[in-house]
């Protein structure tokens, strides 16, 4: 099997696609730690408890650039892609309480796999290319509060829309006419996420930190349209349909159990914080369209983060290094996703994903506005049982712009 990058990892050919983490660059640099995070001018995606403790109105954007290379037991391919991680807005209301509203991609399809099969002297006998493209965005908004001496809650909505296709393309030798199958998918549902935190002394500057977060079991519809037809190629490459086969409407579902994810934290406010995450899921459901036979199933899944930042001197005038965060962190993670590379349908491999992560929070001129640059190297599946094994290398970068006038009225004298 022979990868080639296109806009997701290869593993995206699976369900509705590679998931994509719903931390914030700052957040992915520190291993992806946030459940317990509690911050005045910084956005959180983990747990929406701690849009309570935001006091400016604070605008988020974030992107990455992401280097793959894929290797399998016969190939090396390498690639690169670009995406936008989130666009969104939060604000205090009152003196307890905030709100953030957001776009956020969900998963990512983008996938070109070639197959062929060869006869014992090297001639290929029948080729297969596999092609897919789209991905899920969520539209979401959440809402913190403080309700008593640490004690914050908080509650998320988000609606879940996208558009996937699937195609894969037949060519035997000594047949004049391919086949090709094109499955059109309309991904469309909502999730729902509660969340707690709890801050507490356990010295004169040193703070506790805990958080909870329960994603709600949801279930995302699926509807589109599959198709089956001849084609032949003209001179200059284009498709020739000819006999269509069949062209009819499917229909199916992917429910998501309940995803716990809990953690803990210590540290000194401005100064520094350690932390860990861990966050547990039961095994997807896929009804209908999403079920593929013999090549995938769901599993389980997990993901364990250990991450923190440090701040030399926070208020420095002399120096502007010493006002810059620096950030780093680890992730485990069982995908949740078992694949069956050699087709027989019995011999399944667990895929796990791996992260190193760095970054920086550079300070801008206006008050506590940042540039945050994130580096995280990674490695993802394995060469065993005929599949590939991914080793990435993402280059990340997000505004986190700080009003403290925003909700303020205007004095005219």
């Amino acid at each position: 099997m022979v990868a080639q990058r296109t806009s997701s990892s290869p593993y995206s050919f699976f369900g509705i696609g590679e998931d994509i983490s719903r931390a914030t660059i700052e957040q992915a640099s520190m291993g992806g730690i946030g459940v317990a995070s509690k911050d005045y001018n910084h956005l959180n995606f983990v747990n929406p408890a701690a849009n309570a403790d935001l006091r400016y109105a604070t605008y988020g954007i974030g992107g990455e650039l992401s280097l793959l290379n894929e290797k399998s037991n016969t190939s090396n391919e390498s690639g690169n892609t670009t995406s936008l991680r989130y666009i969104a807005l939060g604000f205090p209301i009152g003196k307890k309480a905030g709100f953030t509203a957001g776009l956020q991609p969900v998963s990512s399809v983008g996938y070109s796999l070639l197959s062929n099969t060869e006869d014992t002297d090297g001639t290929i006998l029948e080729a297969e290319r596999f092609r897919g493209s789209g991905g899920t965005t969520r539209l979401f908004g959440g809402f913190g509060i403080n309700v008593y001496k640490g004690l914050a809650l908080g509650f998320e909505a988000g609606f879940v829309f996208g558009n996937i296709e699937n195609n894969i393309l037949n060519q035997r030798r000594d047949v004049d006419l391919s086949t090709k199958y094109v499955k059109n998918s309309i991904v469309r549902g909502g999730q729902f996420k509660l969340g707690a935190q709890y801050k507490t002394k356990v010295k004169k500057e040193l703070d506790l930190n805990v958080g909870l977060v329960f994603q709600l079991e949801n279930t995302l519809n699926v509807t589109g349209s599959e198709r089956l037809f001849t084609l032949e190629f003209s001179s200059s490459g284009f498709e020739i349909p000819k006999d269509e086969l069949y062209n009819r409407s499917l229909s199916g579902s992917l429910t998501n159990p309940v995803k716990t994810i809990f953690g803990a934290g210590i540290g000194k406010e401005n100064k520094w914080f350690a932390g860990i995450d861990y966050e547990f899921q039961d095994a997807f459901d896929n009804q209908g369209n999403l079920v593929s036979g013999s090549t995938y199933r769901f599993e389980p899944s997990n993901r364990l983060s250990l991450g923190g930042y440090y701040i030399p001197k926070i208020n420095s005038i002399s120096n502007y290094w010493d006002r810059v965060t620096y950030r780093a962190g680890l992730r485990f993670e069982d995908t949740g996703l078992l694949v069956d590379g050699t087709g027989t349908g019995n011999n399944f491999t667990s895929i796990k994903d791996f992260g190193i992560n760095v970054g920086f929070g550079l300070p801008l001129p206006r008050q506590l506005s940042s540039v945050n640059l994130g580096f995280e190297y990674g490695q993802k599946g394995t060469i065993d049982n005929n599949l590939i094994k991914e080793n990435y290398f993402n280059i990340r970068l997000s505004l986190s712009l700080n009003s403290v006038n925003w909700f303020k009225k205007r004095r005219i004298d």
